[in-house]
């Protein structure tokens, strides 16, 4: 069929009411096309133009080939040219001609040629015709002019060649925004063209048809092509309007490509001349613009990639391991194999594992000999201690006979070496790399294991603010699932180590599963695993869970005192036992074992923690262990100074020790010097908990405020001057029990003066406090008596002390009574 032409000329130099007309219309273009036309075929001069041009600065200058998309689903086709102006009017001499072609909607162009490919048509026309032209889109046979010489084009662009054809295809994306051209910037017009030729054999044929585009314009900013081409003039005004900009007319930009793994992949073609390559990366399966398909067939074809490039290559043949025939597989395999790549990454590692793993059982093992190889070479040299390796089958020939000698005396080296760091993965993927070679390494074995052990319970911890399992775990389980002699003795290893930070070892068991349900005893194993389980069972009754741990060693603690240990971390950890839980551990095993076990140093925290709590010396709880828990930890604190005499000592032998004599204080009779001793225990088990220390004195004070105490007792205690004893007597004294006994005990209330008035000269602590206690505690009591008893009172003093004590009595008791008397004549008088 026939196309409809449109020609548009600019008016004349110093026309200055209109911009221009169409001078030719051809059938089927109605007048809303050509007001949407007119301003797509408009042309301004280049800033600098000459204002009367020579011949060859005219054809200098740029012309504007076009392809656009009209608002009715049509295209528009066009060339605007500059032409010189016949007319003779004074200006710059020239104006512009628009040639173009209107293609209805659904109607291909003529050969079912691309747009660009009619840049160089001899059919566009600078002059209106007269009569019939040919139309320009009907191009001779055979390839365009703009195609000749794209592969050298390509070559001189390449610095830029990833880049813009990284942004050519999302320009061509059915989703691309609106409004935001690329924008290419050369200073021929022709080699925007030749840009849009690269894209048009690069893209996919509905990719390259959506990219409309002008090789010319000034205003890039309000052009609605996908792309556009500028000259360097007006290069920063596009920038400034923010766009896509790429200067191909400057220096080459500095840096490497962009991470577009598919564009870095089509540039390396293009330098390579090789633009036959995408048709046939086309004709293999996968996404468009996947780099998967174009790096296959670049490197079957012999072109050089980067790692990028190369993992999208192996990963694809890995997901599609039937799509290539034998030959371009072997091509393939040798190109990623190549001794000559020496900036492999780890994702190409990985994408080559996954293919060797397609690959093995399919192919000849010649062909999936080297990808093995490879692969253990990056595990024994790169360190990838990620990487999926072969099974040992694939080095059962001469092949892996190779390799092994190669790499054996390396790792074999590395595994011996116990000074330098060594990561758990390391670690593992170097076992599993010599067991694959046969490399033997038993005589290391003992060696790595008891570094491995530790290791792995340090690195467990280190993560243990992430979810799921250690990261070394999966290769971890593969190896004690691949190699019988590495999981005993690796578990041997773990289980001696578990009585030392058992705690740790559960915590490591729970994220990562060990098979040890072998024959292997492994009780510290066994019993790092059950507690978990019983502590969600049994909850809090830690006494159950004790006896459920400790029968899942398996074995009796006089058999290996060493459970006990273990058992203890697990359930106490950081924690004391209780008193009555002391006493369970203490009775489940002879002191012998707890010595082994160095269990006795929980029993020893357990009695001393437990003092906490009881009555105050001023009669207020502290805490919640009561008299006869404070007894209980007294018979525990005996026990164990009876049991452990040489491993106690210090600080903690004389808490002990001070435990027993507060019981001693409470319910029996002590050995005589016991005031002192309280002083001396003190001292020596400093810093002695607070607690402990509170319940020792008031024990003591308690029973210096005993009618029955020994005179010796209290004399030590108050010439000792210790200023806390002294203390918790002043605050047990006013306590309202001994008040109250004051009151009602006429003979207790004698012996209380006869303390608090004795020693009058005994230090600087004693005095003032004896005398507060006389006004404070007993005048008010003696007050409250009757004459019967406060004479009974006098009596018991002269009988028990003297008659001048007696005598002090009454002048200590007429003060009193003067006192009163005076206050109640004072009363009268006020209310008389």
């Amino acid at each position: 069929m026939s196309l409809a032409q449109v020609h548009y000329t600019s008016a004349a130099p110093g026309d200055e009411e209109t911009a221009g007309r169409f001078t030719a219309v051809g059938p089927g273009v109605s007048g809303a096309l050509l007001a949407e036309i007119e301003p797509l075929v408009r042309y301004e001069l280049p800033g600098g133009a000459p204002d009367r041009p020579s011949d060859g600065e005219l054809r200098a200058l740029p012309q504007a080939f076009g392809y656009f998309v009209l608002s009715d689903g049509s295209r528009l086709v066009a060339r605007s040219a500059p032409v010189r102006d016949a007319g003779g009017h004074a200006g710059p001499g020239v104006r512009f001609h628009a040639h173009a072609v209107h293609l209805p909607p659904g109607v291909p162009l003529p050969g079912d040629r691309l747009p660009v490919e009619a840049w160089r048509s001899p059919h566009w026309v600078a002059v209106t015709p007269g009569g019939t032209i040919p139309d320009p889109l009907t191009l001779p046979p055979g390839p365009a002019a703009v195609s000749e010489g794209l592969d050298d084009f390509a070559v001189s662009r390449g610095p830029w060649l990833a880049a813009v054809l990284a942004d050519l295809r999302r320009a061509s994306d059915a989703e691309a925004p609106g409004g935001m051209p690329v924008v290419l910037v050369e200073r021929q017009c022709a080699d925007v063209a030749r840009w849009l030729g690269l894209a048009s054999v690069t893209l996919p044929r509905e990719s390259a048809e959506r990219l409309t585009f002008t090789t010319y314009t000034r205003r890039p900013g309000s052009s609605a092509s996908r792309v556009v081409g500028v000259g360097p003039e007006d290069a920063g005004a596009a920038r400034a309007a923010g766009l896509r900009v790429h200067e191909c007319a400057g220096s080459p930009p500095a840096g490497g490509g962009p991470a577009d793994a598919w564009a870095a992949t089509a540039a390396r073609v293009w330098r390579s001349r090789s633009p036959e390559l995408f048709r046939e990366a086309r004709e293999l399966p996968g996404e468009p613009f996947a780099a998967g398909p174009l790096a296959v067939t670049a490197l079957c074809a012999g072109i050089e990639l980067g790692p990028d490039g190369r993992a999208a290559a192996a990963g694809w043949a890995a997901d599609r391991p039937y799509a290539l025939d034998a030959k371009r597989t072997g091509q393939l395999v040798e190109a990623l194999t190549s001794p000559a790549v020496d900036d492999r990454t780890g994702p190409e590692f990985d994408a080559a594992g996954r293919l060797f793993g397609a690959l093995e059982g399919r192919c000849p093992a010649s062909v999936t000999a080297p990808l093995a190889a490879m692969l253990v070479t990056e595990a024994v040299r790169g360190g990838n201690g990620s990487l999926e390796l072969p099974r040992r089958e694939a080095f059962a020939g001469p092949e892996g006979a190779e390799v092994a000698e190669r790499l054996g005396p390396e790792i074999l080296t590395e595994l011996a070496d116990t000074v330098g760091a060594r990561s758990v993965a390391r670690t593992v993927q170097l076992l599993r790399v010599a067991r694959l070679l046969d490399v033997d390494g038993r005589e290391s074995l003992p060696g790595v294991v008891d570094r491995l052990a530790p290791a792995l319970l340090a690195e467990a911890a280190a993560s243990a603010s992430h979810e799921g399992p250690p990261g070394f775990a999966p290769a971890l389980l593969e190896l004690l699932d691949e190699q019988f002699e590495v999981r005993t003795a690796l578990l041997g290893a773990l289980d001696r180590i578990a009585p030392e930070d058992p705690g740790a070892v559960a915590r490591f068991l729970e994220r990562v599963t060990l098979p040890f349900t072998g024959t292997q005893a492994l009780p510290h194993l066994r019993m790092c695993a059950e507690v978990p389980e019983a502590m969600a069972t049994l909850g809090g009754d830690r006494a159950a869970v004790w006896h459920r741990v400790l029968r899942a060693a398996g074995l009796s603690p006089f058999a290996e005192p060493l459970v006990l240990r273990t058992a203890a971390g697990l359930v106490w950890e950081d924690r004391a036992p209780t008193v009555g839980e002391a006493r369970l551990l203490l009775d489940a095993a002879t002191s012998d074992a707890h010595r082994a076990a160095g269990t006795w140093a929980r029993l020893v925290d357990a009695a001393l923690g437990a003092s906490t709590g009881g009555t105050s010396a001023a009669g207020t709880s502290t805490g919640g262990t009561s008299a006869a828990g404070t007894d209980e930890a007294a018979g525990l604190a005996h026990d164990l100074l009876r049991g452990f005499p040489e491993e106690i000592g210090g600080r903690e032998r004389a808490g002990l020790h001070l435990l027993v004599l507060v019981r001693e204080l409470r319910t029996g009779a002590p050995e005589p010097g016991w005031a002192e001793r309280v002083r001396t225990l003190c001292a020596q088990a400093e810093p002695v908990e607070p607690a402990l220390r509170e319940r020792a004195h008031a024990a003591l004070v308690e029973r210096l405020l005993a009618p029955d105490r020994p005179g010796a007792e209290l004399y030590d205690f108050v010439h000792g001057d210790d200023a806390e004893l002294i203390a918790a007597y002043d605050r047990a004294a006013r306590t309202e029990a001994v008040r109250a006994r004051l009151r009602t005990q006429p003979a207790y209330a004698a012996d209380c003066f006869t303390v608090w008035t004795a020693h009058p000269h005994a230090g600087r602590t004693w005095p003032p406090v004896a005398a507060a206690l006389l006004d404070d505690v007993l005048r008010p009591a003696v007050r409250g008596m009757s004459a019967e008893a406060v004479a009974e009172v006098e009596e018991t003093v002269g009988r028990t002390g003297s008659s001048g004590r007696a005598d002090a009595f009454r002048d200590w008791n007429r003060v009193s009574a003067l006192g009163r008397l005076s206050r109640r004549i004072a009363g009268r008088v006020r209310r008389g």
